[in-house]
């Protein structure tokens, strides 16, 4: 009895995670059943077929569910139920020319999903926004965990703590995609629960990711069970491509150094603590699209094919690209639902200004100052006031503004504290100033450029800041880098006239070129200066995108109450000794004494960098090896990837969103 308990009875301490073997036994006998309804049962021929399928994989996903997050399978549940029936609901009065009524059911659908999601993961944001801002001692309190102690009378649930179920940001972005597709007319509405259920809560990516659109998944669900050799093969790939990034790269990584320096930065040097946080950006990637490797080989596996989630991220040449390359099924959300709701490129609409009013609000409640929400204001008006008289220009303001408050509510979404937010400002700034930085000329470059590193050479002379000094070292080597495709440019006056230049954009800014190249320009030194900028561009893009997750890293695995404070001391420690005086004596020990930790993350980021045909090349050559091979291979990958297994398992790192 101890032994069933232990499998049916949830955990909390032992989620069902894919590193575990738990996860692969529990796999094989689904995938074995499964085999059996897609091979055996030669009655059930066609649709009845599929909906076995469907069924069985729906119950098997809700299980896996409960293991992963027990109670909170009820809202799953729940949201399952109420989007089914109000996308019903949206799609009759469409048919009846009611548009009225079925935008009405939209907002209803949206305001359902969102209340829960802020309910879950903002209470503490809200409440501390509050109270700081009218000085009150508002605290939060748990609702359901006190509707279930009244039917349990059992009193076994905190009712002064909110516990953040799992993947509920995944499975909540999901159905209001659903929703939204259904009152635009994408798809139509799912034929019954079950499937609807089936698709909602696919085990593979609920708690893991990609975002699955439903006009991408939802018509596969009635397309019969096709897996090719080949496929086959790319899928167990995948599978063991995803487990080596998560346990080789990732958990290793931050178990054996990582982790260590972010939980007290002052006892590490500064080159320590700037080799951690380039560090982390190795495994916050390794883990997450490890995960969605693994969750990607699963469902193809079984016939299902995820969207693609990540495009080799860090070889963006900027910050525009980096976000085409990284959480794709999150941008491409975002895009869809978010960004042209706002009014995209084309204008701004009343949510545009809405946001731009709350997020006003949080620089005064973060500040403390009214200053902070008076000049947000007037750069909007001043926005506004431009986009008015200056048609010409009206399109690129829209364009930045919205997109500026899609990055800071991506922050958002990402956590509940003020420091993702922060983190998806400063992703939007740099998105920014990219746009503006490629429409100007090489001299008016060349002047910001060493307008901004004097001044910081100033201020670090005046007052001697770690931030400032910091921000000085990186303005010189961006100003060298200018300064050197500046001279070039003069000196090679029919290079910055060609139609290549003008039709592709500065290589060195990330303008990305998919235009044909003239003879000339592929290979000597034009050629050569291509291949530099563009290694510069990525350079300058994966520093910038490092530097921005020191606040996604320090608002990161805290309790909630006290995240913003500690969040914020250990960036403003780590800032200080990157930017103090460094000794480098201690650079040649820490290579050797952490040698493993520094080989891990240069093979990591050089097999990240591989040319995109070498990695095709030996996917493809591993699929279609013979089946004995294959085994044989997994047999050896999983030995070695399993000596990297830390003692203390690493959970997955987006289990807080």
């Amino acid at each position: 009895m101890s032994f069933l308990h232990h499998i049916f009875a949830f955990d909390s301490n032992s989620p069902l995670l894919f590193t575990q073997f738990y996860f692969w036994a529990f796999f094989a006998i689904v995938y074995a059943v499964f085999a059996l309804i897609i091979e055996a049962f030669p009655k059930a021929r066609g649709n009845g077929r599929l909906h076995l399928r469907n069924i069985f994989l729906l119950f098997v996903s809700w299980f896996f569910y409960y293991k992963t997050s027990g109670i909170f399978l009820l809202i799953l549940a729940f949201v399952t139920l109420s989007d089914w029936l109000i996308a019903k609901q949206i799609y009759r009065n469409k048919t009846t020319d009611q548009m009225k009524r079925a935008r009405m059911w939209l907002v209803l659908s949206v305001a359902i999903d969102l209340g829960l999601l802020a309910y879950f993961k903002y209470a503490y944001f809200f409440t501390n926004m509050l109270n700081d801002l009218f000085g009150c001692h508002i605290e939060v309190f748990d609702l359901f965990a006190y509707i279930g102690n009244g039917f349990s009378e059992s009193g076994r649930f905190m009712v002064d703590r909110i516990i953040l179920p799992v993947g509920i940001s995944f499975y909540i972005f999901q159905v209001i995609s659903y929703t939204a597709d259904v009152f635009h007319g994408r798809i139509k509405p799912v034929r019954n629960l079950l499937d609807f259920g089936f698709y909602v809560s696919f085990f593979p990516q609920l708690v893991a990711g990609p975002i699955v659109r439903a006009e991408e998944f939802i018509p596969q669900l009635y397309k019969p069970f096709r897996l090719s050799k080949k496929q086959f093969g790319l899928a167990v790939f995948r599978i063991l491509n995803g487990l080596a990034k998560k346990i080789i790269l990732s958990d290793y990584l931050a178990v054996n150094f990582i982790d260590r320096v972010f939980e007290n930065p002052l006892l590490f040097s500064g080159f320590e603590n700037l080799f951690a946080l380039f560090a982390y950006s190795l495994q916050v990637y390794a883990d997450f699209s490890g995960y969605t490797d693994i969750a990607i080989g699963v469902a193809m596996l079984m016939g299902f094919y995820l969207p693609k989630n990540f495009d080799s991220p860090y070889k963006a040449e900027n910050p525009q690209q980096f976000w085409r390359r990284w959480h794709i099924s999150l941008s491409r959300w975002l895009k869809t639902y978010l960004y042209i709701p706002l009014g995209g490129n084309r204008n701004a609409t009343f949510g545009t200004y809405f946001w731009i009013a709350l997020i006003a609000l949080v620089a005064l409640v973060l500040t403390g100052s009214w200053i902070a929400a008076v000049v947000i204001l007037t750069i909007a008006v001043v926005v506004l006031l431009v986009a008015i008289f200056r048609p010409d220009h009206r399109k690129l303001l829209y364009a930045n503004l919205n997109s500026f408050i899609v990055m800071l509510l991506g922050g958002l979404w990402h956590g509940a504290s003020w420091n993702f937010m922060i983190w998806g400002g400063l992703n939007g700034i740099g998105m920014i100033a990219n746009k503006f930085w490629r429409i100007m000329n090489w001299h008016v470059r060349m002047l910001l450029m060493t307008l901004l590193a004097a001044s910081l050479i100033a201020a670090d002379r005046i007052w001697g800041l770690p931030a400032l000094r910091l921000f000085m070292v990186w303005a010189i080597i961006l100003w060298i880098g200018t300064a050197m495709r500046y001279i070039w440019t003069l000196s090679n006056s029919p290079f910055k006239s060609t139609p290549l230049r003008k039709a592709c954009g500065d290589p060195a800014t990330g303008g990305g070129c998919k235009c044909s190249e003239s003879p000339s320009s592929k290979g000597g030194v034009r050629g050569g200066l291509r291949g530099l900028s563009r290694c510069w561009a990525i350079a300058q893009t994966f520093t910038f995108i490092t530097f921005t997750r020191l606040f996604f890293r320090s608002g990161s695995n805290l309790d909630p109450a006290t995240a913003n404070q500690e969040a914020w001391e250990t960036a403003t420690n780590m800032v200080n000794q990157i930017g103090g005086a460094w000794n480098s004596s201690i650079i040649p020990p820490f290579l050797y004494e952490y040698r493993a930790v520094v080989l891990l993350f240069v093979a990591g980021m050089a097999i990240h960098w591989l040319p995109a045909k070498w990695k095709q090349w030996y996917h493809i050559h591993f699929a279609m090896l013979p089946l004995w091979a294959m085994m044989l291979c997994v047999v050896v990958a999983v030995f070695i990837i399993y000596q990297f297994v830390t003692a203390d398992m690493q959970p997955f790192i987006y289990f807080q969103f």
